[in-house]
């Protein structure tokens, strides 16, 4: 019987070109597979997302909504379908460090007293190239932050109606109860390209 500590959740859209290599930075993590699981939330993609999702399929849990019905609503369908302590948030066009989730984890679990942490970035090319490093603090996403299960689902996950900053709505409910510290290492790697979200604003 797996003893899951973090569930990592994963949203995904028509991501079938970055897909495959944010699944595989997860499965290769230093944390052994045994404490973690993935839950993915295939948010009616029309490309040829659920065909790479298939071939993980023995090593992460598949969600699939019929219709699309937006980011926020498929990140709380993972929540909620969470059986862990811990709740990390992993999108589909992004990759993180080897470490990520045993630092990541380690850090909440020394320090009772923090309610989430988040960690440093690699802001990155299409070609995996670093464009720069980012303090998190300073610029703020929403991955990259290990979070309580019982926190997310206490300021009642996130507010479907917000389609668009949908993070930033979220950690200013979370703050107003909770703390969010920084760790100050860059374990996970946010890919900047021409048809994300951040960019096509």
């Amino acid at each position: 019987m797996k003893n899951i500590i973090v569930s990592v959740i994963i949203p995904v859209f028509n991501q079938e070109k970055y897909l495959g290599r944010c699944l595989r930075s997860l499965l290769s993590q230093s944390l052994g597979l045994d404490s973690f699981q993935i839950i993915t939330i295939d948010d009616g993609s029309t490309d040829h997302t659920k065909e790479i999702l298939d071939t993980f399929s023995s090593n992460i849990k598949i969600f699939s909504n019929k219709k699309n019905l937006g980011l926020p609503a498929s990140l709380n369908i993972g929540i909620k379908n969470a059986k862990s302590k811990y709740i990390v948030r992993v999108d589909s066009d992004d990759y993180v460090n080897f470490d990520y989730l045993k630092i990541l984890l380690m850090f909440l679990e020394e320090n009772k007293d923090f309610d989430a942490a988040a960690c440093d970035y690699y802001l990155v090319n299409d070609k995996e190239d670093i464009i720069r490093r980012v303090d998190c603090s300073k610029e703020p996403i929403g991955c990259g932050i290990i979070f309580r299960t019982e926190n997310l689902i206490d300021i009642g996950m996130y507010d479907e109606k917000f389609l668009l900053d949908e993070e930033k709505e979220l950690r200013k409910r979370f703050e107003k109860k909770y703390n969010i510290h920084r760790i100050p290492l860059p374990l996970y790697r946010y890919r900047r390209h021409n048809s994300n979200l951040t960019n096509s604003r």
